[in-house]
C-alpha cells in the first residue's frame, strides 16, 4: 500500500468517527465567546478560568468586539474593569474589577464590588450559565446565548444600578455599589456560619434592590432558583453596556440628578435603614406609610427599569 492510499484510509476513518460523534450529539468543536463593548467608554475584561483561554485579560474599547475558544468542559468567569490607567508596557491599576496583578492580563479574580458572567461548559451535556451580583456591581452585562439548544435564555443586568445604589453601599466617586456582604460583612448578608443554607439565609432588603432591577441576576447566595440557566452546544455573547430600554432611556436623559432617580434612591435608603435598625427619621411611621413606601418603591423600580 502506498503512503498516499494508507494517509487516505486513515482519514476516511476519521471522517467516519466525526460524523458518528456528530449524530451521537457529542459536542467536538470549541464555545465561542464573544464581548461586546457598548459603553461609552473602554473597558478592560478580566478571565479567570481552567484550562486558560489564551488571555486573562485584554483592552476592549467603545466598539469594539473580540471573540475567544473555550474547550468543552470548561469553567470560570468574566467580569469588566473600569477606569484602568495601563502604561506603554502593561503595567497599572483600574479603579473598578481590578485584578491585583498590576497589568492588563489577571491572575485572579477582579476585586469586589463587580459584576461576574459565570460560566461551566458541558461536554455533550448542558451548559450552565449566570451573571452575579453577589460580589456587588460596576456595569451593565448581559449574556445572550446563539445555536443552542434547551431554554437558552438571556440573562444579566441590563439596568445602571450605580444611579440606584443605596448611598451606604456606594463606593467612592459612584462607580460601583456594593453588595450587603462586602460593605457590613455580617454572616446573615453574606450566607455564611450559622447562615450558611438556603433556609437560614433569605434575601436581605438589599439584595431585594438589586433583584428588582435585574430579575434574572444573583442577588445574593442562595438565589439559583431564578438566576443559573442552562443551554446545550451554544455560542454566548456578553455586552457591556446593553442598549437601554426606551422607559429607562428616557429617564436617565436628565441625568442622575432627576427627580424621579432621586426618589428612588431615597426611598430604597429608607427601606433599607429598617432592614438594619438605622435611623430614618425623627417621627415615627404609620403602618399605612408604611406600606406607601413601600408601594412607592416597586413603582419607581419598575417606571427606571
Amino acid at each position: 500500500m502506498s503512503p498516499f492510499s494508507h494517509h487516505q484510509h486513515y482519514s476516511q476513518r476519521f471522517l467516519i468517527l466525526l460524523i458518528i460523534l456528530l449524530f451521537r450529539g457529542v459536542r467536538v468543536w470549541s464555545t465561542t465567546f464573544t464581548f461586546v463593548n457598548k459603553c461609552e467608554h473602554t473597558v478592560w475584561p478580566g478571565v479567570l478560568g481552567k484550562p486558560d483561554l489564551g488571555t486573562t485579560g485584554f483592552e476592549l474599547k467603545k466598539g469594539e468586539t473580540r471573540t475567544f475558544q473555550a474547550p468543552p468542559a470548561w469553567s470560570g468567569r468574566f467580569w469588566g474593569r473600569t477606569g484602568c490607567d495601563f502604561d506603554d508596557s502593561g503595567h497599572g491599576t483600574c479603579a473598578t474589577g481590578d485584578c491585583g496583578s498590576g497589568e492588563i492580563n489577571c491572575n485572579g479574580n477582579g476585586a469586589a464590588p463587580v459584576t461576574l458572567a459565570e460560566f461551566t461548559l458541558g461536554s455533550g451535556s448542558p451548559d450552565y450559565y449566570d451573571v452575579s451580583l453577589v460580589d456587588g456591581y460596576n456595569l451593565p452585562m448581559m449574556v445572550e446565548t446563539s445555536g443552542g439548544s434547551g431554554s437558552c435564555a438571556t440573562t444579566g443586568c441590563g439596568a445602571d444600578l450605580n444611579r440606584r445604589c443605596p448611598s451606604e453601599l456606594r463606593v467612592d466617586g459612584g462607580d460601583a455599589c456594593q453588595s450587603a456582604c462586602h460593605a457590613f460583612e455580617k454572616p446573615e448578608y453574606c450566607c455564611s456560619g450559622e447562615f450558611n443554607s438556603p433556609s437560614a439565609c433569605t434575601p436581605s432588603m438589599y439584595s431585594q434592590i438589586f433583584k428588582s432591577a435585574c430579575p434574572k441576576s444573583y442577588s445574593y447566595a442562595f438565589d439559583d432558583a431564578t438566576s443559573t440557566f442552562t443551554c446545550t452546544g451554544a455560542d454566548y455573547t456578553l455586552t457591556f453596556c446593553p442598549s437601554s430600554s426606551p422607559s429607562l432611556k428616557s429617564l436617565m436623559e436628565s441625568g442622575p440628578g432627576s427627580s424621579v432617580e432621586q426618589a428612588a434612591v431615597a426611598t430604597t435608603s429608607w427601606i433599607a435603614n429598617l432592614a438594619t435598625g438605622g435611623s430614618t427619621t425623627t417621627q415615627p411611621f404609620s403602618a399605612s406609610k408604611s406600606a406607601f413606601f413601600v408601594a412607592v418603591t416597586f413603582i419607581l423600580s419598575y417606571l427606571v427599569s
